[in-house]
């Protein structure tokens, strides 16, 4: 069992920039691939960021690449979002999620164990 309780959301202006953290507690959070996921009003959740167990790999969903990053501190049992050069599009309240896989990471079914979501507003 893994709990995800997001952090860092907020109101920011167009072009700003914000960083979500996600902390997990339960045991062997290190064993865990960990995503990001955001839901905008009226929309379908969808995936933003992913990251393997050891921070190898991250996967990013075309509309964020080189604007976020996704990192994890496994000493610390958190995984980060940094979020740059906002858009009025990326406001959404953002969701936090683990899962064992290691594969499908962009498929929210892979996904067991999810955060409360954490808004993020950002003003044209």
């Amino acid at each position: 069992q893994v709990q995800l309780v997001e952090s860092g959301g907020g109101l920011v202006q167009a072009g700003g920039s914000l960083r979500l953290s996600c902390a997990a507690a339960g045991r062997t959070f290190s064993s865990y691939s960990m995503g990001w996921f955001r839901q905008a009003p009226g929309k379908e959740r969808e995936f933003v960021a992913a990251i393997g167990w050891n921070g190898g790999t991250t996967y990013y969903q075309d509309s964020v690449k080189d604007r976020f990053t996704i990192s994890r501190d496994n000493a610390k049992n958190k995984v980060y979002l940094q979020m740059n050069s906002l858009k009025p599009e990326d406001a959404a309240v953002y969701y936090c999620a683990a899962t064992r896989s290691l594969s499908q990471l962009s498929a929210r079914y892979v996904f067991d164990y999810w955060g409360q979501g954490n808004q993020v507003t950002v003003s044209s």
